[in-house]
């Protein structure tokens, strides 16, 4: 009996992290074009922690209501991102084989990362993991690498080009320097808080703005795309440091509402392959964990990805 069961993270109220909690779940069987990932490894995300608590702006709380759970959460497992290894397979299932390692999203599949299995469409947004990568690397690359991807596309940047990254340090803040770095070629000026400075020069920024102590807006400088990481700066000062032909991006707005493509999960992979994007990993936490991991995350103050090891 014990082989049908597995160990999720569940929570069946908003709140504090506390609400958390580790149950015994029935373990997921695939159906016929349907693959079982034996999951290694999730994260914790913003979004998985705005989610938790419900603190979504009240502007947003009737569509939100609707999609989390006008009272409780419809889903009661978080996690948007994860790896591990194919376990088993459907019968009409053509792309995997089971023993591969995978990475995924599950943002179109009702979240569920934090479980030890989850169960997926093969045709969903999942691939082949790049040869050596750690699970925990792995599945932190996905959510952060798939949006600064759909971002940057939209500035078309080409090399040499005067790039400012306001939030450089946080998941998406530090994968878009790497990325506009290394694949763009730009230059990377990058803004982030005093002691993630060094962070920041590290991933690849060849200047980077304290914004406790600097004013963008009085640097006398223009940038030919600006990528606001954390959609935290108005849109007026980031008009004042934007050349006339210059781009604006907002992580928020330029995500857009439509759906993820899994060729946006495969570039990420060639990316990684290429040596030209590594995801930073703040702290990493077991599952037994989850509540401290949320409750750091909380805080405000990760620097890139915090990882949850599901199976070690």
């Amino acid at each position: 009996m014990k082989e049908n069961l597995m160990r999720g993270i569940v929570y069946e109220e908003y709140g504090a992290p506390e609400v958390l909690r580790i149950k015994q779940l029935k373990k997921p069987i695939p159906k016929e074009s349907e693959v079982l990932i034996k999951v290694h490894a999730s994260t914790v995300t913003r979004g998985d922690v705005r989610m938790r608590a419900f603190s979504v702006p009240v502007i947003q709380w009737p569509f939100a209501r609707l999609y989390l759970g006008m009272f409780k959460p419809k889903r009661s497992i978080l996690g948007m991102e994860l790896a591990g290894e194919i376990e088993e397979i459907g019968e009409q299932v053509t792309k995997f084989k089971v023993g591969d390692k995978v990475f995924a999203s599950t943002l179109e599949e009702d979240f569920g990362g934090y479980a030890e299995y989850k169960r997926m469409p093969e045709d969903g947004l999942l691939t082949l993991m790049p040869d050596h990568l750690p699970f925990g690397e792995a599945a932190a690359s996905v959510g952060a690498g798939m949006t600064v991807i759909r971002c940057l596309e939209k500035a078309d940047i080409q090399q040499g080009q005067e790039v400012l990254i306001y939030g450089a340090s946080g998941a998406v803040g530090s994968t878009a320097v790497q990325i506009a770095k290394n694949h763009y070629g730009a230059k990377i000026t990058a803004v982030c808080s005093t002691k993630n400075q060094e962070l920041a020069k590290e991933l690849g920024a060849e200047y980077v703005i304290d914004y406790t102590k600097q004013d963008l807006t009085q640097l006398n400088k223009k940038y030919d795309v600006l990528f606001d990481a954390v959609a935290k700066l108005p849109k007026s000062k980031a008009k004042k440091v934007i050349r006339k032909t210059g781009v604006y991006l907002n992580v928020h707005k330029d995500t857009g509402s439509r759906k993820t493509k899994i060729e946006e999960l495969l570039k990420l992979r060639k990316l990684i392959a290429e040596g030209k994007y590594k995801p930073y990993i703040d702290r990493v936490y077991p599952m037994e964990e989850i509540v401290q991991a949320h409750r750091y995350v909380d805080l405000g103050h990760k620097k890139g990805n915090v990882v949850i090891e599901m199976m070690t």
